[in-house]
C-alpha cells in the first residue's frame, strides 16, 4: 500500500492525477504538465516533495562519517550552507545523489536523499558508520514543499519576517512562516528558477495551513500546484541528473558530469581509489545533453543513440519535449568521441532515426 504525504487530501480535492511513485501516492499533474511548467518558468508554482528522505547525522565524528561516504568535501560546509554531493560504492558506481545541510550551533548535519533510495541509503550509511556518529531517519516526520519561480520570493515574503532576498543560492535560514515557527527556508530547487525548499516537522507545524497560506499569498501571481510531471520537464531543461535514469549504480560521477563535486584532494572516501584509476585511464563514455530536430520527435529513456553510420554509440537516459523550446531534448551516455558539443548524432525513435545535436546543458539560459 503506497504511503501518503500530509498533503494527500489537498491533492485529492484539487483533482490531481495521483500515481504510485517511490512507494508514495503522489500527484503527477493537476491542470496539466504544460500549464504547471509554464507557471514555474513565468511566475510561481508549489510542489509537494515530502516523499524525499531526511537523515539527521550528529555526534563527535559526524563529519568524518560524511567525509567517508560522500565524494564532495563536507569540511568546506559552514553553518547555514548546503552542499550537493553523491555517495559511491567501492567500484565508483553511484549509490545516490543528495544534499547535505550543516546545522546551526554545531548540531550536526541533515542529509536529504531521493525518495526511492531512503532505505538503501540509510542502510549504506549505517553499514559504513564505524565512527562516533548517530544517524536518525527523520523522513516520516519531515514535510518538504518546493516553491519555485520568478515570483517565489514575493509570494513567500508575505508570510515571513526573514529577508528572503538575502538568502544566497544553496544557503538557508530558519524562521517563521504564516505564524508557524522553525521552518527551514532553503534557497535550493530542481527547476532552475529562483525558489525555496521549505522543511518543517509535521508534528509541530500544520502542513495544510502552510500549503493554504502559500496558495493564498501567491494568488495574485496565479500560483499553481505542480506535480511530478512538470518537475521532470523543468529539471530536464536544466540538465539536472535524475537518479535511476541519468545516474545509477552502473554509472560513476566522472562520466556523469559530476567530476566537479568529486574531491580527490580530501582524505579517503568510498570509491576514491577506483575513481582515481578511472580518471587516470580516461573515460570511455560521457553523459551528454542533446536537442532533436523535428517537432514530433520526442526522445525517451532507453532509446538507442547512433552515429551517422547507424552504429550504436549510446543510449538515452532521459528525454522529453521541452515545453519552453518546443523541441525534443534529452540526455544520454555516448562514446567519448561523440561527446563534444555540436556533434551530430541520431536518436532511434520507433524504428526510424531523428537527427540530433550534442548540446551542453542547460538547454535554456537563466
Amino acid at each position: 500500500m503506497p504511503k501518503k504525504t500530509p498533503f494527500y487530501d489537498i491533492h485529492e480535492k484539487a483533482g490531481a492525477k495521483l500515481v504510485d511513485f517511490a512507494g508514495f501516492e503522489m500527484p503527477v499533474q493537476y491542470e496539466g504538465i504544460k500549464s504547471e511548467h509554464a507557471t514555474v518558468r513565468e511566475a510561481v508554482g508549489i510542489f509537494d516533495v515530502s516523499h524525499m528522505g531526511e537523515f539527521y547525522i550528529h555526534g563527535p565524528e559526524a563529519l568524518d562519517l560524511l567525509q567517508m561516504v560522500t565524494v564532495n568535501d563536507v569540511s568546506k560546509l559552514v553553518e547555514g550552507k548546503a552542499q550537493y554531493t553523491c555517495m559511491c560504492y567501492d567500484d565508483g558506481g553511484i549509490v545516490d545523489d543528495l544534499i547535505i545541510y550543516k546545522l546551526f550551533d554545531d548540531m550536526g548535519y541533515i542529509a536529504v536523499v531521493n525518495a526511492s533510495n531512503i532505505d538503501k541509503d540509510l542502510n549504506w550509511i549505517l553499514d559504513n558508520n564505524s565512527f562516533d556518529a548517530e544517524v536518525k531517519d527523520q523522513s516520516d516526520d519531515t514535510c518538504l514543499l518546493a516553491v519555485q519561480g520568478p515570483k517565489s520570493v514575493e509570494t513567500l515574503q508575505k508570510l515571513t519576517d526573514l529577508n528572503l532576498s538575502e538568502i544566497d543560492f544553496y544557503s538557508y535560514k530558519l524562521g517563521s512562516l504564516a505564524g508557524m515557527e522553525n521552518v527551514v527556508f532553503s534557497a535550493t530547487g530542481y527547476t532552475g528558477e529562483k525558489g525555496f525548499e521549505l522543511y518543517f516537522d509535521k508534528n509541530h507545524v500544520d502542513p495544510e495551513a502552510v500549503w493554504n497560506a502559500i496558495m493564498e499569498a501567491g494568488e495574485e501571481f496565479n500560483i499553481e500546484p505542480c506535480g511530478l510531471g512538470a518537475r521532470d520537464t523543468l529539471r530536464l531543461e536544466m540538465g539536472f541528473a535524475l537518479y535511476g535514469n541519468d545516474i545509477t549504480k552502473n554509472t560513476h560521477p566522472l562520466e556523469a558530469r559530476l567530476g566537479w563535486i568529486t574531491k580527490f584532494d580530501k582524505d579517503d572516501f568510498i570509491g576514491k581509489a577506483t575513481l582515481q584509476q578511472k580518471k587516470e585511464e580516461g573515460l570511455n563514455r560521457k553523459l551528454v545533453g542533446f536537442t532533436v530536430e523535428g517537432k514530433r520527435n520526442i526522445p525517451r529513456q532507453g532509446y538507442e543513440i547512433q552515429n551517422s553510420e547507424s552504429s550504436k554509440i549510446g543510449e538515452v537516459t532521459s528525454g522529453t519535449m521541452s515545453i519552453t523550446l518546443n523541441k525534443g531534448i534529452g540526455m544520454g551516455f555516448v562514446e567519448k568521441e561523440y561527446a563534444e558539443e555540436g556533434t551530430s548524432i541520431q536518436i532511434v525513435i520507433r524504428n526510424r532515426t531523428a537527427d540530433a545535436t550534442v548540446k551542453k546543458p542547460p538547454f535554456i539560459k537563466k
